[in-house]
């Protein structure tokens, strides 16, 4: 069993869940799976990537998965009541082969956003992994724990970095669930306070870790459709999540129709409401120069403030961005499938996105080629002229 825990996902899961259930309960969406990677054929691994998704949907949350949620002081006793009540319903997934492209698989997931948003990170884990058991694709452990090794020595040893900080954010393409238990004990034990965190709630709660987590692209996407006009739908996503949290969880997601329209809606009401922002897309060398930039157009000062870094990182580019921004502001790096997917082979690059919202499609604008995703090329289109994105 590959998922043996509804806790085995990222924080901003259940953070984004409580938000939908106290402000949008009645939301439907639809997902859509994409493989970026060419020439992976997931249509063979499709019978036991199905039999692990009826697994999944067999689980419900333990009472002390509960009582650990409750614990943690941005989660209120409603949506962990709610939690207790909850499990995941295949019949909202839909799994099959490709009929156009030989190899490929199309799953799409469908329903109440309440009761579907929880799919997307176990699922991807669940792709992963099977492929990389059926394919053996050369994976060695023991090379695995000699590059881990290198790591931690290059961000332990080296001068001057000790206050460098780094959490996981790779549980939605890691190898295995086994390889990323191994190495989150091994990082714990060997970078001590440079290794702050997870984004994954059930090795969080195992480990004695610090769950890190706010928000994902789809709760902007979903203000497309849900705001009171397209052009303010960031606002009012933003606005939404203020008033959810009330100060907590105040990293704002900054890629969602490109950075430009960002910074247009990030006015000195959120400057100053939110404790930073977080880069997922783009240079990011200059995303952290222009988000400080902004900040000191509007008299804020951004060693008060924190960039979150999560876009593709290794312990070489963490390094490289802690010496460009360490003096001039707070930085925090999330380094994901570099840690958890780095045993010989290629990982997947996978993803999960939300594509419509109450029937109308939604969609990320990235600042990276590539990474936008959306099946309706008009409202692609429609979306770049409301808010002035090339």
């Amino acid at each position: 069993m590959i998922i043996d825990s509804l806790l085995d996902t990222d924080l901003y899961k259940f953070t984004m869940m409580q938000a939908v259930l106290h402000q949008h309960p009645g939301a439907q969406v639809e997902y859509r799976f994409k493989c970026r990677t060419p020439g992976i054929d997931l249509a063979g691994c499709l019978d036991e990537i199905s039999a692990q998704i009826d697994l999944l949907c067999s689980l419900h949350f333990r009472p002390e998965e509960l009582d650990y949620l409750r614990g943690l002081r941005f989660i209120k006793p409603d949506f962990v009541d709610f939690l207790g009540l909850f499990h995941l319903d295949r019949k909202y997934v839909t799994l099959r082969a490709s009929d156009s492209v030989p190899g490929e698989i199309e799953l799409e997931i469908k329903g109440p956003w309440l009761y579907t948003i929880l799919f997307e990170v176990p699922l991807l884990a669940i792709i992963s992994e099977v492929w990389f058991r059926r394919t053996g694709a050369g994976a060695d452990h023991a090379e695995g724990r000699r590059r881990l090794e290198a790591k931690i020595a290059l961000l332990r040893d080296a001068q001057g970095y000790s206050e460098c900080r780094i959490a996981d954010y790779g549980t939605r393409r890691r190898y295995s669930r086994h390889w990323h238990g191994e190495l989150l004990q091994v990082l714990q034990q060997q970078l001590g306070s440079q290794f702050v965190g997870t984004s994954n709630v059930h090795f969080a709660r195992r480990f004695g870790l610090t769950p890190l987590g706010t928000m994902a692209h789809e709760w902007l996407q979903a203000f497309q459709a849900l705001g009171p006009r397209l052009r303010d739908s960031q606002a009012a996503a933003l606005e939404a999540w203020a008033r959810e949290y009330r100060g907590d969880l105040g990293i704002a997601l900054s890629d969602v129709v490109g950075l430009d329209a960002f910074l247009r809606d990030f006015d000195l009401y959120f400057c100053k409401l939110f404790d930073g922002m977080r880069h997922d897309s783009g240079d990011p060398f200059e995303w952290g120069e222009r988000i400080l930039a902004h900040l000191q157009g509007y008299r804020v000062d951004p060693r008060n403030k924190v960039l979150v870094f999560s876009d593709g990182l290794d312990i070489e580019k963490v390094m490289h961005l802690y010496a460009r921004f360490r003096d001039r502001c707070q930085v925090a790096f999330g380094v994901g499938t570099n840690l958890t997917n780095d045993l010989g082979p290629t990982p997947l690059n996978i993803v999960i996105k939300m594509v419509r919202c109450n029937g109308q499609p939604v969609a990320k604008l990235s600042d990276s080629p590539g990474k936008s995703m959306c099946d309706d090329p008009g409202y692609l289109t429609y979306l770049r002229q409301v808010f002035g994105v090339a």
